[in-house]
């Protein structure tokens, strides 16, 4: 079966901003209001005297299909040679979507393309995927194009230190997710493994101490790394239902993205394995993951089973809600939008490599007992 691995980002440990920016003319900055107000923009505006600069700030959590269009025409009009996305994963995607329709539209637009996360989840600054919101239909539309792998990743977590501890568990969670589904994937090989591998490690090592202690730059570090090897492995190989059902449970009720895969994480485990029916493939690559952190057995199953009780355990350590009732959810506006959730999920590229084929019937019920907290395994 064909195969390939590509890692084009150049990624820089630390503060490489400057020598990044070297020949810069024009630099559009993509942003959201409170990097602006908090000055963190500095970080990038320090190394402009020579350049010409704008910033774009309008940018919102879930960047929407408006907030691009206005961004294109930013672009278009601003004519940039460098664009610096700074922020967490949603200024990185709205920067890929704002270049990549900006390119479309006027194919001169050539930019280079650097990308700062100031959080450690996404693993957007490796990846040629994005993910824009469609606020009419509350549908999120994944993007995915070669062409938006950004050129530069600057990973410095001096960026990281302000974040509030809920947006650390969030994204922390998020991270364990990416390298997960990367690690089980129909479509990984050997480099995607390493990549998952070493995320699942350090994650595992590093999540809950980062949590503990946010002022620790060295154990900050050590998770934003681990972000960006998710980013690549997942970028390489894909993901699987956990971010279907994710990006549509997040479009209908406002939940974090890093949130949504937390605690939809346990029962899509349990459902991929076959826990609640016959053992699968998938039981085997989950029962490895327990291996690396050390919680397998004799019993693949039971190895999977533990892998399941220490995710439910970060959950609870890092107060994240055990299910989508305990997200604030009502059973009713559940029931309402569970059709068209069902079926923005069966239809999100992310299925395509799921490790285990599913149907509408089986995702719905994935859904319920996420909703409910029961019957994990």
């Amino acid at each position: 079966m064909y195969s390939s691995f590509s890692n084009r980002t150049e990624i820089k440990l630390g503060d490489g901003l400057k020598d990044a920016l070297t020949g810069s003319k024009r630099v559009l900055i993509i942003t959201d209001h409170f990097m602006v107000q908090s000055k963190m923009t500095e970080y990038v505006t320090r190394h402009l005297d020579e350049a010409v600069f704008q910033i774009f700030s309008e940018v919102k959590p879930n960047p929407d299909i408006k907030t691009v269009v206005k961004g294109v025409e930013v672009i278009l009009e601003f004519r940039p040679d460098t664009v610096v996305a700074l922020g967490g994963g949603s200024p990185i995607d709205a920067a890929k979507g704002m270049i990549y329709f900006a390119h479309h539209q006027d194919s001169s637009i050539q930019v280079r393309f650097i990308a700062i996360p100031t959080t450690s989840g996404t693993g957007s600054e490796v990846t040629k995927f994005a993910v824009i919101t469609d606020t009419d239909t509350d549908t999120k539309h994944p993007l995915v194009d070669d062409s938006m792998l950004p050129d530069i990743a600057i990973l410095d977590a001096e960026l990281t230190k302000s974040v509030p501890r809920t947006i650390t568990s969030d994204t922390g969670m998020d991270v364990l997710t990416h390298a997960i589904e990367a690690f089980v994937c129909t479509a990984r090989n050997d480099f995607t493994d390493a990549m998952a591998e070493k995320a699942i490690k350090l994650a595992n090592k590093f999540l809950i101490q980062v949590f503990a202690s946010p002022e620790d730059v060295e154990l900050r570090q050590r998770m934003h790394n681990a972000s960006c090897l998710a980013g690549i492995a997942f970028s390489n190989s894909g993901l699987g239902i956990n971010h279907s059902m994710a990006h549509t449970l997040g479009a209908h009720f406002h939940i974090p993205h890093g949130r949504a895969n937390a605690l939809l994480l346990p029962y899509v485990i349990a459902f991929n394995a076959g826990l609640y029916d016959d053992l699968t493939e998938a039981n085997k690559r989950y029962a490895k993951v327990a291996r690396l952190i050390w919680l397998d057995c004799a019993s693949e199953r039971q190895s999977t089973m533990n892998l399941i009780r220490a995710m439910r355990n970060y959950i609870s350590k890092l107060n994240i809600p055990s299910s989508i009732k305990a997200a604030g959810v009502t059973r009713q506006d559940f029931d309402r939008v569970l059709p068209s959730m069902v079926e923005a999920a069966f239809n999100d590229p992310c299925t395509s490599t799921n490790p285990r084929q599913c149907s509408k019937k089986e995702l719905e019920e994935v859904f319920i007992r996420a909703y409910e907290g029961k019957n994990v395994i």
